[in-house]
């Protein structure tokens, strides 16, 4: 693994500040009157998400949440009805629990302090520092997935970034590069760099200021970095969806558990087995046919997941099964209103 030798025949820092000055992002919306608050949120949806999905969800967002104690003393079910098709759902819930944490123990105002935030539900150690550069002007270093992907190939790192000892040397090269002033810029610059031009496909490297010293460019092997994961086999899961939809065109939707996948969302009831009859004993509704509608496949990170929906339409209104904590009859038109997963979402639109 290269060393940083390179460093003592060119300045990182300086060359990144001088390009993002001239061609940084400076209008997105959680750039305007920062406030810490508005850093943590925007920092947790722009995990594993690209900016111009965000930009939406953070809008309507804040104009219901502006500020910790708003979202602290909402309800969990209206917190992911706005996150609802965001992705990630532990981000939300992990967002509401700190926003809570930080209302009762902190005056509702967000720790300046680097490892106070790590404690934080949903905030790792990137998180905090982007945190603690972008809100609090302090001399902090990330390592976020455009970070790793720069560094990565500027120091043609052999190696996939996700590997302890690799993320090590990467922490260590990411703290050694920072500057001693205009962290907050400094912090933008990383982020806008490799979204922008360092990006994972067709990486413009005519235009990075990185170029002159970049070890892969030199090399004429950017396309080779940052090196792929191990290839692992990716499982596939099987479900059916039962579509309950009674006369009132009311369809009948189950809360997940707080945990795990889609926690704490509205599904469709699911099984994996063909056993019709004990699903509708415990939904407490009469048997009836059903219908096969079109299956389709969700991609998760880890796996994938084989989803066939039947739709069963009961021949009259249920007046007898009221609603439960965890099970609610909701109008097909109304039901977008709730937090649900991208793919009950699009269900619920074919309906």
């Amino acid at each position: 693994m290269k060393t940083l030798s390179i460093q003592t025949t060119f300045n990182f820092s300086e060359a990144l500040l001088d390009w993002y000055e001239k061609h940084g992002r400076k209008d997105l919306p959680w750039q305007q009157s920062v406030t810490p608050y508005q850093v943590w949120v925007s920092e947790i949806m722009l995990q594993q998400t690209q900016v111009n999905t965000v930009i939406p969800y953070y809008v309507r967002f804040m104009q219901r949440f502006p500020d910790i104690a708003a979202l602290a003393t909402a309800k969990l079910d209206e917190v992911l009805a706005y996150w609802s098709g965001l992705g990630y759902y532990a981000r939300g819930r992990n967002l509401h629990k700190s926003a809570q944490i930080i209302y009762h123990e902190f005056d509702s105002e967000l720790p300046a302090d680097l490892e106070q935030l790590q404690r934080l539900p949903g905030i790792g150690r990137s998180t905090a520092g982007a945190i603690m550069a972008l809100a609090f002007h302090q001399r902090q270093a990330i390592l976020d997935g455009n970070v790793k992907r720069v560094l990565s190939r500027f120091y043609a790192v052999n190696d996939w970034p996700g590997r302890p000892q690799v993320e090590k040397q990467l922490w260590q090269w990411a703290e050694a590069l920072l500057p001693n002033k205009d962290l907050a810029k400094y912090t933008q610059a990383q982020m806008d760099l490799g979204a922008t031009l360092c990006t994972r496909s067709r990486p413009d490297c005519q235009r990075c200021p990185l170029q002159s010293h970049c070890l892969a460019y030199a090399q004429n092997t950017v396309s080779d970095y940052p090196r792929p994961r191990p290839k692992k086999t990716v499982p596939v899961k099987h479900v059916q969806w039962l579509v309950v939809e009674n006369t009132h065109q009311e369809i009948l939707l189950m809360k997940r558990p707080g945990t795990g996948i889609w926690g704490g969302l509205w599904c469709f009831p699911e099984f994996t087995d063909a056993d019709m009859e004990s699903v509708c004993q415990r939904l407490q509704i009469p048997i009836s046919e059903t219908l096969s509608l079109t299956p389709f496949q969700h991609i998760f990170s880890h796996f994938k997941l084989n989803i066939q929906p039947l739709k069963m339409t009961l021949a009259h209104a249920l007046t007898v099964i009221a609603d439960k904590p965890d099970r609610i009859w909701v109008k097909i038109s109304a039901a977008e209103k709730l937090a649900l997963p991208a793919p009950v979402k699009a269900l619920v639109r074919q309906l």
